[in-house]
Parts: C-alpha cells; sequence; structure tokens
C-alpha cells in the first residue's frame, strides 16, 4: 500500500505541474467541482468492484465475470425502474441479480471444483447475452432522479458515489479488522490445507467471498448505470475486470493469496483514474491506457511470480 500511496502523489504532481488548474476546487451552486472531485467521483464504481475483487484474490481466486456482472445489475435495475417506477425494487432486484451471479460462480467453483478463472470465463461470455436478453437489445434511458442519485447526486456538497464506496470500505474494514474474518481469509488464502484443519469452514467462506464480490459489482453496476441515465448491455463495465484486478495488485495485494489490503485496492482504483485522467489531458490516444495498463498487470503479475521470487530472495540473503 506504501508505494500505491506514492505512485498515486507522484502523478497527482506531474499532472499539477503540467497542469496549473489541476489541483484548484471552486464552489459553484452549493457543490464542490474540481479535477480531484472528478477523478474521485470516475473512480468510486471501480473502488467498489475493486474491494470485492481483492476478497476473492486474497484466497486465491480470481472474478473476471464482473464487468459482465455490472451490465446485469445495470440491465435489470433500469428494465424495472422504467416499467414499474419502485426505485427500492429496482436497487432490491440489480443487486439480487448481482448476488445470484456471484453464487454461480462460487458453486461452480466449490461444488464444481473449476478452476476459478474458467469458473467466472463461463459467466463472463455469457452475461453480457444475458443483459442483452434483460434490455431486448436496445440502450434503456432513466429517467428517475432518485436513481441518479445514485451516480450523479451530491452529499454535503460533494459527489455521493465517492460517500458510497466510502461506507463499503468502513463496512468491509470493520469486518476485517473487527471480526476474525481477516483472519479466516488470510489463512485461507496462504494455506487453505491448514485452515482447514484448524476448524476454517472453506466451501463456505469461497461461497460468501464469490457472493461478495458478486454484490459490490452490482453496486458498481447501479453506479455506473445512475451516472449516465441509462443501461447499455454493450459497454457497461466493459474491461472492468483488468481495471479491477489490476487496483488489487497495485494496491499491494498478493495473486498468490493471503496478503490482502483493502485500502491498497482504493488507492489502486485512484492511480488508474488518474492515469486515465492524465493520458486524456494530454491528448494521448485513448488505446495507449490499454497498453499501459497491460504492461503494469504484467510487471505486477512477473514480480509476484514463486520464480521471480526465489530469484530475489538469495540476493536479499547474500546481501544481508
Amino acid at each position: 500500500m506504501k508505494h500505491a500511496a506514492i505512485v498515486l502523489v507522484a502523478l497527482l504532481l506531474l499532472n499539477a505541474a503540467l497542469n496549473p488548474g489541476f489541483i484548484d476546487l471552486r464552489w459553484q451552486d452549493g457543490h464542490v467541482y474540481g479535477a480531484l472531485i472528478d477523478i474521485a467521483n470516475r473512480a468510486a464504481p471501480l473502488m467498489v468492484v475493486a474491494m470485492g475483487m481483492t476478497l476473492v484474490i486474497a484466497v486465491r481466486g480470481i472474478d473476471i465475470s464482473v464487468g459482465a456482472v455490472v451490465a446485469i445489475t445495470a440491465a435489470v435495475s433500469a428494465h424495472l425502474i422504467n416499467d414499474s417506477g419502485s426505485l427500492a425494487l429496482a436497487i432490491a432486484a440489480g443487486l439480487g441479480a448481482a448476488a445470484v451471479c456471484g453464487l454461480f460462480n462460487g458453486l461452480l467453483v466449490v461444488a464444481g471444483g473449476i478452476q476459478p478463472i474458467i469458473a467466472t470465463l463461463i459467466l463472463m461470455v455469457a452475461g453480457r447475452g444475458i443483459a442483452q436478453l434483460v434490455t431486448d437489445g436496445q440502450v434503456l434511458t432513466i429517467d428517475d432522479a432518485g436513481y441518479a442519485f445514485l451516480g450523479a447526486g451530491f452529499l454535503l456538497g460533494l459527489p455521493f458515489a465517492p460517500w458510497l464506496a466510502l461506507a463499503l470500505a468502513l463496512l468491509l474494514g470493520a469486518l476485517k479488522h473487527r471480526t476474525a474474518l481477516g483472519l479466516f481469509l488470510q489463512a485461507a488464502g496462504a494455506n487453505p490445507a491448514a485452515a482447514r484443519l484448524a476448524g476454517v469452514n472453506a466451501a463456505a467462506l469461497l461461497l460468501a467471498v464469490y457472493v461478495a464480490c458478486g454484490l459490490c459489482a452490482g453496486l458498481g453496476g447501479l453506479m455506473i448505470a445512475a451516472n449516465i441515465r441509462s443501461a447499455d448491455a454493450n459497454n457497461a463495465g466493459l474491461m472492468l475486470e483488468l481495471d479491477a484486478i489490476l487496483a488489487v495488485v497495485l494496491g499491494g495485494t498478493s495473486l498468490l493469496g493471503g496478503r490482502f489490503s483493502l485500502r491498497g485496492s482504493l488507492l489502486g482504483a485512484l492511480i488508474i483514474q488518474t492515469l486515465t485522467t492524465s493520458i486524456y489531458a494530454l491528448g494521448i490516444a485513448p488505446e495507449v491506457t490499454l497498453v499501459v495498463k497491460a504492461i503494469v498487470v504484467f510487471a505486477v503479475s512477473i514480480s509476484q511470480s514463486p520464480k521471480w521470487r526465489s530469484v530475489r530472495l538469495p540476493r536479499r540473503r547474500r546481501a544481508a
């Protein structure tokens, strides 16, 4: 997490040097505006999804279906808010659909014994088709003001979406540090066999983690759809799984399981959004962003591989 904080500060300073007005904030119509506020607001859905991904990676899993779950959630909630006009029903149904998706992934991993990347690949492929069936292949426009508040509203002068991400972070942080959940996740990720011998119900824990990841993706889907006031099954959450995984590993969570940091994942999401904002501000082609992200994922994956670690450790011991 320390390295993530340094990278984020460095990116912000670089932007401030290139754009003198980057750190300026202004008060207008009871709201705070500025580039820093925009970064936090746009990064909020990724923060939420990344926290769910953190829990899955902590137990040596992966979920590459989060982008499809975002699309499904947005489609279901938008369809219901337009048909019924009930905000509560739309939110509950959207999150319920996301939880079912998470449960489906968890059952494939736990009961089916399928590798997590393959199990979640199934929903990644099928999920967008499901979302398109719900929307009938159309982009559903959302006119409900209450729904729009989730992604475009303001609370205490600041955008509401970051407040949602902060609330989720506080909840998960409390569960990690104030209950035995954090210890169970670390034990199951570091040594699953030893965790089972110690009495940890690994199957139930894995199911709960995948359901939680689905719910986080669902909340992110609600925020994205509310921000643009529409549900686009083709583009909602597209490539979000890459951003979520990248945010997690940038935040210091080990891809090998066991060690994880929720605060680090939040910083990782802010780094990604700051990097994206920087590329757009400099007039660089947007495609470059994908290349940079891919390079970072490659570098982090290599640095955490067992062979690379075995090469570094002897050198450190000789130096000591």
